[in-house]
């Protein structure tokens, strides 16, 4: 599928999110990147992602943002509903990157480092 734009969604400085710009480089894949620190977490898309991929993949509970809320705040995220106010007031909360592969017909997701599955499109 020929997909007619690529925007990938992160913070410049993760490793991951680096990790992935190159690739996409390297690959020769053009692409738009949205900044959450400069930009923020766009609501309409945050609510798409959740959508789609599944809260427990949006939220990155391995990240230092998820180790630095209280044992409460992290046991009251339990589903899309309770960690999108977690997501918007800090976007670090979010698992990079997530790239969205929109075409004509679609727009997909994919959220992580995933290039195997990136080529098999």
């Amino acid at each position: 599928m020929k997909y007619t734009t690529l925007t990938v969604y992160g913070i410049p400085n993760c490793d991951t999110v680096k990790k992935v710009r190159t690739w996409l480089a390297a690959q020769g894949f053009d692409y738009v990147f949205h900044d959450f620190k400069k930009q923020g977490l766009p609501e309409n898309k945050l609510n798409h992602w959740l959508k789609e991929a599944g809260w427990e993949t949006v939220v990155n509970r391995k990240g230092t943002s998820w180790r630095k809320l209280s044992p409460i705040d992290q046991a009251s995220v339990m589903d899309a509903a309770t960690a999108r106010p977690f997501l918007l007031a800090n976007p670090s909360l979010v698992k990079r990157p997530i790239i969205e592969w929109q075409s004509a017909q679609s727009l997909e997701i994919t959220v992580g480092f995933q290039p195997e599955q990136w080529l098999a499109r």
